[in-house]
Formats: C-alpha cells, sequence, structure tokens
C-alpha cells in the first residue's frame, strides 16, 4: 500500500454525493441508475455498493451477496480519509444488505450530519411491496424507523413501505398523507410517496404524494404498459438531482415523475427487460406531469 499518494500539490477529487445502494453486473438498478442520473446533473457521485449481485433476483440465476461489513464500513471511512467529502451536498441511501450495515451506516451518517450540518440525506427505504411483501432482513424495517429516517431530510417509500414504517393503513391519498406525518418529526421534512393509491383516474394514472409537515401535493402522470425494476431508484435519484440542483421537493418530486416518465417510454418502446435511461435530463416538468396542492 503506497504513503506516497496524492502526489504533492494535488487536490483530492470532491464528491458531490455519495449513493449507498445495490449493484448488479446486468441490469439497471440501485447505483446502476443513480450513478448515471446523478452525473447528468453535473453532481460527481461516489457509489458505495451494498450487494454485489449478477442482476436482480427475478432472473433464472443469480450470483454475488452482500457486501462484508468490514468493506462496507472501510469503503465509506476511505471516502472520509481520502478528504473528498468536503464539499458533500448528499447522501442518497437504497437498498441495504444487513442490520449491521443499516447499524454502520447510521454511525456514519451522524458522523457527517455532526460535521457538516448542510449535508442532505435522502433514504429510500427499500422493504418491498405488495406483490412479494417484505423482501429484505425484517429487522431492517426497525433499523429504518429507529436509526435512519431520523437522520434524513428527506425519504422516499413506496405505499406498502410507508405502511411497514408506520404500522398505519395507506389507502388513499388522505391517509397516506396521514401516515406520512407520523414520522415527520427531528431533521426528516419531506416524505415522497410512491404509487399512492387514489381515485383519480384510477388505473390509468400513477400517484406521487409529497407530504412536507403542514402542506402535501399529488403528483400525478400517465401510467406506462412497462414494469422494468429500478424505476423507484431511478425516482429517488432524480428527485436528489433536481433538488440540489435548485427545485424545491414538490417540483423535484414532480420534475422526477417527468424523468422516470420518459425513461418508461423509452423501455416501453424498445421492448426492452430493463430500464432505459433518458439520454438528457429532462429539464422540464412534462406537460402530461400534474401537481396539485392538498387541502
Amino acid at each position: 500500500m503506497s504513503t506516497r499518494w496524492p502526489p504533492a500539490g494535488t487536490v483530492p477529487l470532491a464528491i458531490d454525493v455519495v449513493s449507498i445502494q445495490s449493484q448488479v453486473v446486468y441490469g439497471r438498478v440501485g447505483n446502476n441508475v443513480a450513478l448515471p442520473t446523478l452525473q447528468a446533473f453535473g453532481l460527481t457521485t461516489a457509489a458505495v455498493p451494498t450487494v454485489t449481485l449478477s442482476n436482480t433476483p427475478h432472473y433464472a440465476s443469480l450470483h454475488g451477496g452482500a457486501t462484508p461489513i468490514d468493506w462496507f464500513g472501510g469503503w465509506l471511512d476511505d471516502l472520509v480519509q481520502r478528504g473528498a467529502l468536503k464539499r458533500l451536498k448528499a447522501v442518497l441511501c437504497g437498498y441495504l444488505g444487513s442490520v449491521a450495515q443499516a447499524d454502520a451506516l447510521a454511525d456514519w451518517l451522524d458522523a457527517r450530519a455532526a460535521l457538516q450540518a448542510g449535508v442532505g440525506i435522502v433514504i429510500d427505504p427499500v422493504i418491498g411491496d405488495h406483490d412479494y411483501g417484505v423482501y429484505v432482513d425484517p429487522g431492517l424495517v426497525d433499523a429504518y424507523r429507529q436509526k435512519l429516517l431520523p437522520l434524513a431530510i428527506g425519504a422516499t417509500p413506496n405505499d406498502f413501505e410507508l405502511a411497514q414504517l408506520t404500522g398505519r393503513e395507506v389507502t388513499d391519498t388522505a391517509s397516506a398523507v396521514a401516515a406520512a406525518r407520523t414520522i415527520l418529526a427531528g431533521r426528516l421534512q419531506w416524505i415522497a410517496v410512491t404509487s399512492t393509491p387514489h381515485a383519480q383516474g384510477g388505473k390509468e394514472t400513477m400517484q406521487v404524494t409529497l407530504v412536507m409537515r403542514r402542506d402535501a401535493w399529488a403528483i400525478t402522470h400517465p401510467k406506462i404498459d412497462a414494469c422494468p425494476k429500478g424505476t423507484g431508484d431511478l425516482f429517488s435519484a432524480a428527485l436528489t438531482g433536481h433538488w440540489l440542483t435548485g427545485q424545491e421537493p414538490p417540483q423535484a418530486a414532480a420534475s422526477a415523475c417527468a424523468h422516470v416518465l420518459q425513461a418508461l417510454r423509452l423501455t416501453q418502446e424498445a421492448h426492452c427487460a430493463e430500464l432505459l435511461l433518458p439520454a438528457q435530463t429532462p429539464l422540464e416538468t412534462a406537460k402530461e406531469v400534474s401537481i396539485e396542492a392538498l387541502t
């Protein structure tokens, strides 16, 4: 191991965002989605994999596994040791491979928040969905609730995950808002509830409900007949990118919906089994994405 690096007179590569989530060899989920999405905003991003897999578990073969905890903690600490985080703007956290990773991550995030109060922590609490139920270690539900969400400024659960985190039924927009507000405390300022059940448009539209302590917004867009994995990862990364480049959370969530909508159209038109990403970041919210303040 060299003790002569970096060369004298050089400065560290300054990291804007640390993205902590899954990584696959084949496919478009986790960091394979977040890294290109965040970099398209001009944000220098460091990707820390929580698991490394050949592909998602939906295929007939699967190889790989969770990152060993000593590696995981070491990678996070080494970013600090390299002096790369002095201008850090945000940490985006997605799929975690174990409760031990959640514990180590909480300690690391707490240290970052203490040293750099302006760093925005965005948590995508990946727990499961209605089709598969809880597909992570059940202990992660408590880890998100008790250790990680209290450190975050924003969170992006789907409706199933919000119900798991709060112990409340989420059956429509009003119940999503009520459930989200039970955990909006401390540093946590906003929650974007994806796949919110809603009456408007029925099965033809999708809704994200952006909830803050006093206000809430319903964001809807057409439902595209394509179901690749990774759309939640894309939404969280795009929302983080739009928010870091100046948009308020409701507008950033709407812009992220436009980003996902464009990606789904590309995927559908190509008949591709994996998510295709837009060549450029959408600069404006698509006209098909509507945002309505809730009373």
